[in-house]
């Protein structure tokens, strides 16, 4: 397929996760995050079997559809679930342990499913990724008397609730702030692979290695950043920090023309380390500023995720239909100079 109608169907899919998010919080309060958490894991887990079973553009549409709508409204599911055990003093440090494990997931798919795209095995990655769903499953069952809801959600319409964010000046700093990291997230997955394969002719086996690689950082930094911005700088500094490296390495995606595996190694992890310290605030400053018990604030920041997917694959259907992909890095690299306006707009929590 060409890179527009990839770009066609991830736009598709996440305005479709946009109103599944806007709506979840009625879901959650009419029966319980706990049952919710169950029928989104269901039917998550149904879309990696579509996947593997897929042989025309109209299955994979819907199939990609409900996984990207699922994986959406699973990352609010358990928001819930850990902000429910969390206190506010260690925000830091339980946000960016919980981001270090599901970054060591990370790190070792794209080794495994390199390895079986390479075997021109698609379909067996996503029988493999569905069969590593069964497991969360399971412990999610076997802990359920443990997991129930303990709070009573807030009555709040969605509208009242978007209003009240769009009003405190570090709610709607952070919403755009994630919006942003989305925005970036949105070419790393979508583009950089196109990029490397298509463009400069990299093979799936050396991606694995380079994506892998570049994913380092997620473990290495994070739970630290937690921890320093719970006892020491706040998160301001921090976020300062990871949009500098974030904006330098969009240059130089746009600037490399040669297929270097250590040079794209370099720079790929640069750019993570960028990303792991915006992500690491993000996460913190927001759960440090809202409790659980806020479920709708909840959604809509999750909202950033599929909208930041939307545009950033809005965006790379215009720009790719006049210029080559790599001008899609240069414009975003643009972009992301807002966030220096964002993060003066917050409030640091230390």
């Amino acid at each position: 397929m060409s890179v527009q109608t990839v770009s066609l169907f991830f736009v598709i899919a996440n305005f479709l996760s946009i109103m599944a998010i806007l709506l979840f919080p009625s879901l959650i309060k009419a029966i319980n995050n706990y049952s919710a958490t169950k029928a989104v894991l269901a039917i998550y887990l149904a879309s990696l079997f579509g996947l593997s079973l897929v042989s025309s553009a109209g299955l994979a549409l819907i199939s990609i559809t409900l996984f990207t709508i699922t994986s959406s409204l699973i990352w609010i599911n358990m928001d819930v679930l850990i902000e429910s055990f969390s206190n506010n003093k260690a925000t830091g440090k339980i946000r960016t342990i919980y981001f270090t494990f599901i970054n060591v997931g990370w790190i070792l798919s794209p080794l495994l499913s390199s390895y079986l795209i390479e075997k021109g095995q698609y379909t067996l990655t996503f029988l493999v990724a569905a069969f590593m769903v069964i497991p969360f499953y399971l412990i999610l069952i076997s802990q359920g008397k443990k997991l129930k809801d303990r709070v009573e959600y807030q009555k709040e319409d969605l509208p009242v609730a978007l209003q009240k964010m769009w009003d405190n000046k570090n709610l709607r700093g952070i919403f755009f702030i994630a919006l942003l990291l989305s925005l970036f997230y949105s070419s790393a997955v979508i583009y950089i692979p196109i990029h490397l394969h298509r463009n400069l002719g990299m093979d799936w086996h050396t991606l694995g290695i380079i994506f892998s690689i570049m994913l380092i950082p997620f473990i290495l930094i994070e739970i630290p950043a937690g921890i320093i911005a719970d006892k020491y700088l706040g998160e301001k500094e921090l976020l300062l920090s990871g949009f500098v490296i974030l904006i330098l390495s969009l240059f130089l995606f746009y600037l490399i023309k040669t297929p270097n595996l250590w040079l794209w190694a370099l720079v790929l992890f640069l750019s993570r380390t960028g990303a792991a310290l915006i992500e690491a605030m993000r996460e913190t400053y927001f759960f440090k500023i809202v409790d659980v018990e806020e479920v709708s604030y909840i959604n809509i920041f999750r909202v950033t995720t599929p909208l930041g997917y939307v545009v950033g694959a809005g965006l790379a259907v215009m720009i790719t239909n006049f210029f080559p992909l790599n001008y899609l890095f240069l414009f975003l690299a643009i972009v992301m100079l807002s966030g220096f306006w964002f993060i003066a707009s917050i409030k640091d929590t230390k």
